[in-house]
């Protein structure tokens, strides 16, 4: 284990767990925190506070001192603003590992995604191979973990779905929905960190692994439904009208004023993910990590309320 352990991405939902699991352990955590609202959450719970910003190289400089294990859980799925895929994944990376060389980092260890390829047709993927080329080229001994769909209480990727569900009287899909996805229990997420961490053959491995199973986009919502105990028709809309904002996203987003809720956005580039298979081994955490991780649907019970 680490002496002095470094986050970013801290606050988010990846991150708070990890925290969770590292409170109170032998190691000393310190969080990066780009404004006061998250460093005060970081100091309720004992850990240490770095100001700073990704985006923003001189912001990081004296951040790592000190520090021997770097974790980089930093990632969007929608940009906004300066927050985009390039800079976020890929200026931000670079800017990471830069003051982690010149802080003399022992381990970098960065989160990727299932799928990252610079010949992807998803620029969230492709942006994460050019992120995971950084890190490999820095020269500090590194991990990186390309998991497939991670799920818990309040991902990004259940938050939409369940708008989505909960909206109308219709269920809508983008394409076919025959895509399939292996979802992940966040908690066995941290599982498979903590194992990494203490293994010594981690450093210079890349780990692809997902949930046990292989589910469709189709079968996702099917699971999830049950789970919200709703029964509603699902209806495939032509990805090429998705695409163009007809009608999934235009009749949704008047649907939802209308009946007085939100939805959140639909990007071009989330129906670009949710056409394209994220899979590798079902037994990829079991052969890898030792333990049989659990399935959606036994996820889904521990945090979905009908």
């Amino acid at each position: 284990m680490a002496r002095t352990i470094f986050i970013a991405g801290g606050s988010g939902f990846i991150g708070s767990h990890l925290l969770e699991a590292l409170k109170g352990g032998p190691a000393g955590i310190r969080c990066l925190a780009r404004n006061g609202a998250r460093a005060d959450r970081f100091r309720e719970n004992g850990f240490d506070i770095a100001f700073g910003d990704l985006l923003h190289r001189d912001s990081l400089k004296g951040c790592l001192d000190g520090v021997d294990l770097v974790i980089d859980l930093v990632g969007i799925v929608q940009e906004k603003s300066e927050f985009t895929f390039e800079r976020v994944h890929v200026e931000g990376t670079k800017n990471l590992v830069d003051e982690a060389a010149r802080a003399g980092v022992r381990h970098l260890f960065y989160q990727s995604s299932l799928g990252a390829s610079k010949e992807s047709s998803s620029q969230f993927l492709r942006t994460k191979a050019e992120a995971e080329e950084i890190v490999r080229r820095s020269g500090i001994p590194c991990t990186i973990f390309r998991p497939s769909v991670i799920v818990g209480e309040k991902d990004a990727f259940t938050e939409k779905l369940k708008a989505v569900i909960r909206l109308g009287p219709v269920v809508p899909v983008p394409g076919d929905g025959n895509a399939r996805f292996q979802p992940m229990d966040v908690h066995d997420w941290v599982k498979c960190f903590l194992i990494a961490l203490e293994d010594g053959r981690a450093a210079g491995k890349t780990f692809e692994f997902g949930g046990p199973e292989h589910l469709t986009y189709n079968e996702i919502v099917i699971q999830l439904m049950d789970a919200m105990e709703i029964r509603k028709r699902i209806v495939h809309l032509p990805m090429s009208f998705a695409r163009a904002g007809v009608p999934f996203v235009g009749l949704a987003k008047g649907l939802a004023r209308f009946l007085g809720r939100k939805i959140p956005p639909v990007t071009g580039e989330q129906l670009t993910l949710l056409g394209i298979d994220n899979i590798c081994d079902p037994d990829s955490v079991e052969k890898t990590f030792g333990f049989k991780p659990i399935t959606y649907r036994e996820a889904l019970r521990k945090f979905i309320r009908p």
